[in-house]
């Protein structure tokens, strides 16, 4: 398989997955990008300015600015000042954020643990952690 057979079938596999993510009744009122800035904020230890939250999401800064103001508005995500930068300010999740995150991920959790195990054995499921984070550069 070429680079390119390999890259279009990674991101067909991706197409699909999110599809049949985005229709699963578990989202509870919130968009699944939404969700992804609840998960990647409960994920760090420490508050976070929007630039650092950026690197993370898939969204344009303008976008992603826009969805934290829906989500500050909607109380789950909350500005305070950063001590190290008096105009700056970090991003955190609210109690309520952090409920919702939890409440979510445990169910995204299963639907992702269905689909992929129904097409993998174990043996497949750890080499494609080993190649996503080889592809991403992540640490184990």
């Amino acid at each position: 398989m070429t680079a390119n057979g390999a890259w279009e079938a990674l991101l067909e596999a991706h197409a699909r997955l999110m599809k049949q993510f985005a229709a699963e009744d578990v989202w509870q009122g919130l968009s699944m990008r939404e969700y992804d800035v609840l998960y990647t904020l409960s994920k760090c230890p420490a508050p976070l300015r929007i630039g650092e939250l950026h690197r993370h999401v898939l969204l344009s800064q303008p976008a992603l600015s826009r969805l934290v103001d829906r989500l500050v508005e909607r109380g789950f995500v909350e500005r305070c000042a950063d001590p190290a930068d008096g105009r700056g300010v970090r991003l955190s999740l609210t109690p309520a954020g952090r409920d919702l995150q939890r409440r979510i991920g445990r169910q995204h959790a299963r639907g992702v643990s269905r689909a992929l195990r129904s097409r993998l054995t174990a043996d497949e499921l750890h080499q494609l952690e080993a190649l996503g984070r080889k592809l991403a550069e992540i640490p184990k």
